[in-house]
């Protein structure tokens, strides 16, 4: 069994990783109480998601993996992309970042409102080794929040082929096997058994 430290203090996203990787002989160990917020100074999701599990690594000695992700809208010239988490402002809330996302597309037809979701699950080992794979999740960007479950743009965000459902109207086991976290997190784990 491989053992990783988890980077996210986020409890949605460690609950999703877990789910997603269930049936891999995967074992995540919870982001230690002490460990500092990482400064996300990087541009990229690459960049940002290792800049966190390194700092998990530098700080427990352990292996670590962290994610990374964005939501990126074409008719905002791809934001709120790497700022998806703090597009609102530092202490943003998820309801603050929709709500921003969809004023600043009130004008937008609903042919014009394609956007992606993009996840970087990044891997570091005390030796230095590092690594990462990805995800992305094609959609469009509903007019109006849908949907009680998920958390963050979720509620917006319609996933092409299932109905203009939002992400945030399916269930956790349906949203895991097309997310752009689910598909990211199959390819580490594919990646984990090849290696």
């Amino acid at each position: 069994m491989s053992t990783f430290v988890l980077a996210t203090a986020n409890a949605h996203k460690a609950d999703e990783m877990r789910r997603a990787l269930e049936s891999f002989d995967v074992k995540l160990l919870p982001r230690p109480r002490e460990v500092p917020d990482v400064d996300e100074s990087e541009t990229t999701l690459e960049g940002n998601a290792l800049l966190k599990a390194r700092a998990l690594t530098n700080v427990t000695r352990e292996a670590a993996i962290a994610d990374d992700t964005g939501l990126f809208i074409d008719a905002l010239d791809g934001r709120p992309g790497v700022h998806s988490a703090r597009y609102a402002g530092e202490s943003a809330s998820y309801e603050d970042n929709v709500q921003l996302a969809l004023r600043e597309l009130d004008d937008v037809d609903d042919v014009d409102r394609s956007a992606r979701f993009r996840t970087v699950i990044a891997v570091t080992y005390p030796t230095g080794e590092a690594w990462w794979v990805d995800g992305v999740l094609e959609g469009a960007i509903l007019k109006a929040p849908k949907g009680k479950g998920g958390f963050g743009y979720d509620p917006i965000f319609a996933p092409l082929a299932h109905g203009g459902r939002s992400l945030a109207e399916l269930t956790p086991d349906e949203k895991n096997a097309i997310s752009h976290r689910g598909i990211a997190l199959r390819a580490f784990a594919e990646k984990l058994s090849s290696s």
